[in-house]
Protein backbone atom coordinates (compact mmCIF):
# COMPACT_ATOMS: atom_id res chain seq x y z
CA UNK A 1 0.00 0.00 0.00
CA UNK A 2 2.81 2.41 0.90
CA UNK A 3 4.66 1.48 -2.27
CA UNK A 4 1.53 2.12 -4.37
CA UNK A 5 1.09 5.53 -2.72
CA UNK A 6 4.71 6.49 -3.42
CA UNK A 7 4.54 5.26 -7.03
CA UNK A 8 1.28 7.14 -7.64
CA UNK A 9 2.64 10.28 -5.97
CA UNK A 10 5.84 10.26 -8.04
CA UNK A 11 3.98 9.59 -11.29
CA UNK A 12 1.51 12.44 -10.64
CA UNK A 13 4.36 14.80 -9.78
CA UNK A 14 6.07 13.91 -13.04
CA UNK A 15 3.03 14.25 -15.28
CA UNK A 16 1.81 17.51 -13.70
CA UNK A 17 5.40 18.83 -13.62
CA UNK A 18 5.00 21.69 -11.07
CA UNK A 19 8.68 22.70 -11.18
CA UNK A 20 8.71 22.77 -14.97
CA UNK A 21 5.61 24.98 -14.91
CA UNK A 22 7.17 27.61 -12.63
CA UNK A 23 8.22 29.91 -15.54
CA UNK A 24 4.70 29.66 -17.02
CA UNK A 25 3.11 30.60 -13.70
CA UNK A 26 5.49 33.53 -13.20
CA UNK A 27 4.74 34.79 -16.72
CA UNK A 28 0.97 34.35 -16.38
CA UNK A 29 0.95 36.15 -13.01
CA UNK A 30 3.02 39.11 -14.20
CA UNK A 31 -0.04 41.37 -14.70
CA UNK A 32 -1.96 40.14 -11.66
CA UNK A 33 -1.88 42.44 -8.59
CA UNK A 34 0.46 41.06 -5.91
CA UNK A 35 -2.30 40.82 -3.29
CA UNK A 36 -4.44 38.62 -5.60
CA UNK A 37 -1.73 36.22 -6.80
CA UNK A 38 -2.06 33.71 -3.97
CA UNK A 39 -5.85 33.59 -4.48
CA UNK A 40 -5.40 32.90 -8.20
CA UNK A 41 -2.85 30.13 -7.48
CA UNK A 42 -5.17 28.46 -4.95
CA UNK A 43 -8.12 28.72 -7.36
CA UNK A 44 -6.23 27.26 -10.33
CA UNK A 45 -4.81 24.40 -8.24
CA UNK A 46 -8.29 23.64 -6.86
CA UNK A 47 -9.80 23.56 -10.36
CA UNK A 48 -7.04 21.22 -11.60
CA UNK A 49 -7.52 18.98 -8.53
CA UNK A 50 -11.30 18.72 -9.09
CA UNK A 51 -10.86 17.93 -12.80
CA UNK A 52 -8.33 15.17 -12.07
CA UNK A 53 -10.48 13.79 -9.24
CA UNK A 54 -13.52 13.60 -11.54
CA UNK A 55 -11.50 11.77 -14.18
CA UNK A 56 -10.20 9.39 -11.51
CA UNK A 57 -13.68 8.46 -10.25
CA UNK A 58 -15.55 8.40 -13.54
CA UNK A 59 -12.72 7.06 -15.68
CA UNK A 60 -14.19 3.57 -16.04
CA UNK A 61 -17.61 4.96 -17.00
CA UNK A 62 -15.98 7.18 -19.62
CA UNK A 63 -14.10 4.21 -21.03
CA UNK A 64 -17.29 2.14 -21.17
CA UNK A 65 -19.23 4.94 -22.88
CA UNK A 66 -16.52 5.33 -25.52
CA UNK A 67 -16.10 1.53 -25.85
CA UNK A 68 -12.41 1.70 -25.00
CA UNK A 69 -10.45 -0.97 -23.17
CA UNK A 70 -8.04 -0.27 -20.32
CA UNK A 71 -5.30 -1.81 -22.45
CA UNK A 72 -5.81 0.73 -25.25
CA UNK A 73 -5.88 3.55 -22.68
CA UNK A 74 -2.67 2.29 -21.09
CA UNK A 75 -0.86 2.13 -24.44
CA UNK A 76 -2.33 5.45 -25.67
CA UNK A 77 -1.54 7.15 -22.35
CA UNK A 78 2.04 5.89 -22.48
CA UNK A 79 2.49 7.41 -25.95
CA UNK A 80 1.17 10.78 -24.72
CA UNK A 81 3.44 10.62 -21.67
CA UNK A 82 6.42 9.86 -23.89
CA UNK A 83 5.65 12.82 -26.19
CA UNK A 84 5.29 15.14 -23.19
CA UNK A 85 8.59 13.77 -21.81
CA UNK A 86 10.32 14.50 -25.13
CA UNK A 87 9.09 18.10 -25.03
CA UNK A 88 10.45 18.39 -21.49
CA UNK A 89 13.86 17.04 -22.54
CA UNK A 90 13.93 18.98 -25.84
CA UNK A 91 12.04 22.26 -25.16
CA UNK A 92 9.99 23.81 -27.97
CA UNK A 93 9.42 27.54 -28.70
CA UNK A 94 6.59 28.83 -26.53
CA UNK A 95 7.07 26.16 -23.87
CA UNK A 96 5.57 22.72 -23.40
CA UNK A 97 2.02 23.84 -24.25
CA UNK A 98 2.79 26.58 -26.81
CA UNK A 99 2.55 30.33 -26.38
CA UNK A 100 0.06 31.94 -24.04
CA UNK A 101 -1.73 35.25 -24.32
CA UNK A 102 -0.42 38.00 -22.10
CA UNK A 103 -2.54 40.40 -20.12
CA UNK A 104 -5.39 39.95 -17.68
CA UNK A 105 -5.89 37.40 -14.92
CA UNK A 106 -5.54 33.75 -15.97
CA UNK A 107 -8.67 31.64 -15.42
CA UNK A 108 -8.56 27.85 -15.96
CA UNK A 109 -6.51 28.19 -19.19
CA UNK A 110 -3.52 27.91 -19.33
CA UNK A 111 -2.68 27.26 -15.66
CA UNK A 112 -5.26 24.75 -14.38
CA UNK A 113 -5.64 23.24 -17.87
CA UNK A 114 -3.37 22.25 -19.58
CA UNK A 115 -0.39 23.27 -17.39
CA UNK A 116 -1.42 21.12 -14.40
CA UNK A 117 -4.31 18.94 -15.59
CA UNK A 118 -3.01 18.36 -19.10
CA UNK A 119 -3.63 15.41 -21.45
CA UNK A 120 -0.93 13.27 -19.84
CA UNK A 121 -2.26 13.88 -16.31
CA UNK A 122 -5.85 13.14 -17.38
CA UNK A 123 -4.79 9.94 -19.15
CA UNK A 124 -2.78 8.91 -16.08
CA UNK A 125 -5.60 9.37 -13.53
CA UNK A 126 -7.96 7.45 -15.81
CA UNK A 127 -5.64 4.49 -15.26
CA UNK A 128 -6.20 4.85 -11.50
CA UNK A 129 -9.91 3.98 -11.77
CA UNK A 130 -10.47 1.05 -9.43
CA UNK A 131 -13.22 -0.99 -7.77
CA UNK A 132 -11.05 -1.52 -4.67
CA UNK A 133 -11.81 0.91 -1.83
CA UNK A 134 -8.22 0.69 -0.55
CA UNK A 135 -6.76 1.57 -3.96
CA UNK A 136 -9.19 4.47 -4.37
CA UNK A 137 -8.18 5.87 -0.95
CA UNK A 138 -4.47 5.49 -1.82
CA UNK A 139 -4.88 7.22 -5.20
CA UNK A 140 -6.97 10.07 -3.80
CA UNK A 141 -4.47 10.49 -0.95
CA UNK A 142 -1.61 10.69 -3.45
CA UNK A 143 -3.53 13.28 -5.50
CA UNK A 144 -4.15 15.39 -2.38
CA UNK A 145 -0.44 15.20 -1.49
CA UNK A 146 0.51 16.24 -5.04
CA UNK A 147 -1.98 19.14 -4.90
CA UNK A 148 -0.22 20.38 -1.74
CA UNK A 149 3.08 20.25 -3.64
CA UNK A 150 1.52 22.35 -6.43
CA UNK A 151 0.44 24.95 -3.89
CA UNK A 152 3.86 25.07 -2.22
CA UNK A 153 5.71 25.35 -5.54
CA UNK A 154 3.42 27.86 -7.27
CA UNK A 155 2.98 30.11 -4.22
CA UNK A 156 6.78 30.44 -4.11
CA UNK A 157 7.25 30.37 -7.91
CA UNK A 158 8.79 33.84 -8.20
CA UNK A 159 11.25 33.23 -5.35
CA UNK A 160 12.18 29.81 -6.79
CA UNK A 161 12.92 31.25 -10.21
CA UNK A 162 14.98 34.09 -8.73
CA UNK A 163 17.04 31.87 -6.41
CA UNK A 164 17.61 28.86 -8.65
CA UNK A 165 17.88 30.69 -11.95
CA UNK A 166 16.62 29.60 -15.39
CA UNK A 167 19.51 27.16 -16.00
CA UNK A 168 18.83 25.11 -12.86
CA UNK A 169 15.08 25.10 -13.57
CA UNK A 170 15.72 23.90 -17.13
CA UNK A 171 18.10 21.17 -15.96
CA UNK A 172 15.57 19.98 -13.37
CA UNK A 173 12.77 19.87 -15.95
CA UNK A 174 14.94 17.83 -18.34
CA UNK A 175 15.78 15.38 -15.56
CA UNK A 176 12.06 14.97 -14.82
CA UNK A 177 11.47 14.48 -18.55
CA UNK A 178 14.06 11.70 -18.65
CA UNK A 179 12.44 9.90 -15.70
CA UNK A 180 8.98 10.36 -17.22
CA UNK A 181 10.13 8.90 -20.57
CA UNK A 182 11.37 5.76 -18.78
CA UNK A 183 8.02 5.44 -16.95
CA UNK A 184 6.16 5.92 -20.24
CA UNK A 185 8.14 3.10 -21.87
CA UNK A 186 7.45 0.85 -18.87
CA UNK A 187 3.72 1.67 -19.12
CA UNK A 188 3.77 0.92 -22.86
CA UNK A 189 5.46 -2.46 -22.32
CA UNK A 190 2.95 -3.32 -19.57
CA UNK A 191 0.11 -2.51 -21.99
CA UNK A 192 1.66 -4.71 -24.70
CA UNK A 193 2.03 -7.59 -22.20
CA UNK A 194 -1.63 -7.27 -21.20
CA UNK A 195 -2.66 -7.19 -24.86
CA UNK A 196 -0.71 -10.37 -25.63
CA UNK A 197 -2.31 -12.12 -22.63
CA UNK A 198 -5.77 -11.14 -23.87
CA UNK A 199 -5.26 -12.82 -27.29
Amino acid sequence: MTQTFIQTFILLILVTDPFGNVPLFVSAMANVPAERRWKVVVRECLIAFIVLLLFMFFGRHLLAAMQLSEISLRIGGSVILFLIAMRMVFPQPGGMFGGTEKGGEPFIVPLAIPAIAGPSALATVLLFSSNSTVEVVVHVGALVAVALVWLAVFLSAERLQEKLGPQVMTAFERLMGLILSAMAVEMFLAGIREFIKSL
